[in-house]
């Protein structure tokens, strides 16, 4: 591992292209401010510094920019899938051609360390070469007919306007996630990046317009999301619904949407375990269960919450999960350490309050366990041990740098305890009995099952998670199909 970094920002690095940096809402083709002329500041949250200020949409401006979409559909809709298909190719080669702006920007305002920053623009842009390829796939479905003298079809057509809500983690993938299926289908869209990092998102609507996508198809509308996105829930012309975020918000949205009977996709919450039995590589399973744990500074819904042990390999495999953790490096996302700073001063103060509580009922501090004298959003890489089944980190998800280790005797046991929990997104398996493997992998509770790795996602998989982690999926056809209606047509040519 390299030295800690326990520096300020090494140099003041911006981006080539200035004209990437917008601080306007994207509506209808055009570059909008707030009437009022209200804006809202972002910060670095590494060193406090301002990034910028963005503009602060009212709820009518935002009901202005459905109403845009909403004209821009039918032209859009009817466009060959060729012709859509063209514009999200070229979309992609300006994302990747404009890869160190984009990570630059995303580094700034979100504090991740710059080359996971270039690995989510490599992950963004994977969904827009995806679904540039994708688009021209949905066909006309033939059908046995049941009627004499009857020709029956199904068809796939696109929904119509779809409301896209994006969060801080994630501020480019989660994006062109969303939107690569939507426009591939034949959708409009309406956008609302957390107000926290909105740079990114505008920043791709500014390589969506070079790209041609006519004015009116893509939006994104900055602000305050209790001000943003009400109105796109309450109108009956937008259709769907794409959001990723907390539980909490996502039930609300559920809610919000029911008067209008809007298509809902939600990836919610998660609370992953990470199961390690006795028999597989310890090496490999630290080095594994560290990436699913500290990626995005532990910022992600995918992140490692609960790592259970079998006890027979649970010591040693303690004393190596803390000797790999004491050796990350704490810094500046410019300066390109493991753990930048997290978001904000809540998620400080969860990470806190988690450490705490844990303690409180009998876990062990190994490593870390307070905040770093880095900064005020600087929390260590911390590990907990002999983390009881009552304590919260085991029931709420940290996402931060907090990892909770414990030791386990049976496989029932086990799988009883990764499934105790109202999340089902993601869980991590490390073994090297096949038959165990697919007895466990059957049994979790859970949309995506890991096994021996962490990385699974991308465009080709259809990710998502069962209970209150989600509805639907994104990425594969399966996610530009939660954006399209089946029509069946049941013809007589007499």
């Amino acid at each position: 591992m390299p030295k800690p970094v326990h520096t300020k920002e090494s140099s003041k690095t911006r981006w080539s292209d200035s004209g990437l940096f917008k601080t306007l809402s994207y509506i209808d083709g055009k570059w909008v401010a707030s009437g009022s002329g209200e804006t809202i500041k972002v910060f670095n949250p590494a060193d406090g510094s301002l990034v910028g200020e963005v503009a602060c949409l009212s709820a009518r401006e935002s009901a202005n920019a459905a109403e845009a979409a909403h004209r821009a559909f039918q032209a859009w809709s009817l466009k060959l899938p060729q012709q859509r298909a063209a514009i999200l190719r070229r979309w992609f080669d300006l994302i990747v051609a404009n890869k160190q702006d984009l990570a630059v920007i995303m580094t700034l305002e979100q504090g991740k360390p710059l080359s996971e920053a270039h690995g989510e623009i490599d992950y963004a842009a994977s969904f827009v070469e995806f679904y540039a390829e994708e688009t021209k796939r949905p066909n006309l479905e033939g059908v046995t007919s049941h009627l004499p003298d009857a020709e029956v079809e199904l068809w796939l057509e696109p929904v119509g306007v779809a409301a896209l809500i994006t969060p801080w983690n994630f501020p480019s993938a989660m994006l062109t996630r969303k939107a690569a299926a939507a426009l591939a289908a034949g959708c409009t869209i309406v956008a609302h990046p957390s107000h926290e990092t909105p740079f990114s998102a505008l920043a791709l609507a500014e390589l969506a317009e070079r790209a041609g996508v006519p004015a009116g198809v893509f939006n994104v509308v900055t602000g305050r999301a209790s001000t943003v996105v009400p109105p796109w829930t309450q109108s009956p012309k937008v259709r769907a619904v794409s959001f990723t975020g907390s539980t909490e918000v996502g039930r609300l949205l559920y809610r919000q949407c029911a008067d209008t009977v809007k298509r809902m996709v939600l990836e919610l919450g998660g609370h992953a375990p990470v199961i390690v039995f006795k028999g597989v590589d310890l090496e490999t399973a630290v080095s594994e269960a560290m990436k699913a744990k500290f990626a995005t500074s532990g910022q992600d819904c995918l992140g490692a919450n609960r790592i259970y042990v079998e006890r027979p390999i649970y010591e040693e495999f303690c004393s190596r999960f803390a000797e790999a953790t004491r050796a990350l490096t704490i810094g500046h996302g410019m300066n390109d350490p493991d753990i930048g700073p997290l978001m904000n001063k809540s998620a400080v103060r969860k990470q806190e309050q988690h450490v705490a509580d844990a303690l409180e009922r009998g876990a062990k501090l190994t490593c870390g366990g307070k905040r770093d004298a880095m900064g005020p959003l600087f929390y260590q890489p911390t590990v907990l041990t002999d983390v009881p089944d009552d304590a919260a980190i085991m029931s709420e998800e940290t996402f931060g740098p907090v990892a909770a280790i414990a030791p386990f005797e049976t496989e029932d046991e086990v799988v009883a305890k990764a499934n105790s929990t109202e999340y089902g997104l993601i869980a991590y398996l490390h073994s090297h009995d096949p038959r165990r493997i697919y007895r466990v992998t059957r049994a979790l509770q859970y949309g995506m099952v890991a096994v021996n790795r962490t990385k699974v996602t991308g465009a080709p998989i259809p990710f998502g998670g069962v209970k209150q982690s989600g509805l639907g999926r994104e990425g594969a056809h399966r996610g530009m199909e939660e954006f399209m209606e089946i029509k069946y047509v049941c013809r007589d040519w007499a």
